[in-house]
C-alpha cells in the first residue's frame, strides 16, 4: 500500500485536488481510502462519499492535531491495509501554519492557494518546507504577474519540491498529479517510521485547561517576546 500525506492551510483545495487525482487513479484500477484529520469539523466526508470514496474522519477537539495525527497515524495505517487499498490518503490541515505531518521515506504533498496571498508561503514552516509536491491551487483566479511571483516565493521556500498547479474544480492537472503517486513507493509498516521534522511543543497551564491570563497562572513551557529597544 502507498501511503500519501496531504498538507496544506485549511480551505487551500486539498479536498477537490484530491477527489479529481483519485478519479484518475482508479481508472488505472486503483484502490483509494482518506483519513482526513481536522480540528473541530469538516464537511469533508460527505464529499467523499459523493464521489465514492472511503473516507474516515479524526477531529482533534481541544488536542494538538499534529499530535493527533501522529497518534493515530499507525491504526490509520492497520485500517487502510484491512480495507486492501492501493493507495492510503492522510489529509490534514495546516492549522496553525507549523504542522509537521510528512514522514520519511512516505511521498508528502503540500497544497497553496494563489489567493492566499503571495506572502503566504513564506509564513507556512515544515509542511511546505519538507514537501515533496507542492500543488498550487486556484491559479486561473489571480493575474500571471501575482502567479508568477507566488511561485517564485514558493521555490524560495522549498526549490528541491516538483510544483505543480491543479484545479480542484475542472481537474486540470490532475492527471498529471496521479502520475507522481503511481511512482511513489510502497509502505509495509508504520511502526518504525520518523517524522521528517519534530512537532510544536507546548506543556503548560493552558495545555491543562488553564483560561487564566496572568502570569502568576503560567508555568511550564512558556515563550516571552522581548519588548527591550536595541541599541
Amino acid at each position: 500500500m502507498r501511503i500519501i500525506t496531504v498538507s496544506g492551510p485549511p480551505s487551500s483545495g486539498k479536498t477537490g485536488v484530491l477527489i479529481k487525482t483519485i478519479g484518475h487513479l482508479a481508472q488505472s484500477g486503483q484502490t483509494s481510502g482518506i483519513v482526513k484529520f481536522d480540528c473541530v469539523s469538516t464537511i469533508d466526508e460527505a464529499l467523499y462519499r459523493t464521489a465514492g470514496i472511503k473516507a474516515k474522519i479524526g477531529l482533534s477537539g481541544q488536542i494538538c492535531p499534529d499530535h493527533f495525527f501522529v497518534s493515530n497515524l499507525h491504526r490509520c495505517f492497520q485500517w487502510g491495509l484491512e480495507q486492501g487499498f492501493d493507495f492510503l490518503f492522510a489529509e490534514t490541515a495546516g492549522l496553525c501554519n507549523r504542522c509537521a505531518p510528512h514522514i520519511r521515506g512516505i511521498l508528502a504533498v503540500c497544497v497553496l492557494d494563489n489567493l492566499s496571498g503571495m506572502n503566504t508561503p513564506w509564513k507556512i514552516g515544515p509542511m511546505l518546507r519538507l514537501a515533496d509536491l507542492v500543488v498550487i491551487t486556484k491559479s486561473d483566479l489571480v493575474s500571471q504577474a501575482e502567479k508568477e511571483v507566488f511561485l517564485f516565493r514558493t521555490r524560495q521556500v522549498n526549490g528541491r519540491a516538483t510544483v505543480l498547479h491543479v484545479n480542484g474544480l475542472t481537474g486540470q492537472g490532475s492527471a498529471e498529479l496521479a502520475s507522481f503517486f503511481l511512482e511513489a513507493d510502497e509502505t509495509d509498516r508504520m511502526d518504525t517510521s520518523k517524522l521528517r521534522s519534530s512537532m510544536p511543543a507546548a506543556v503548560c497551564s493552558y495545555c491543562l485547561g488553564q483560561t487564566e491570563i496572568s502570569s502568576r497562572f503560567q508555568m511550564g513551557n512558556v515563550k516571552r517576546m522581548n519588548f527591550e529597544e536595541q541599541g
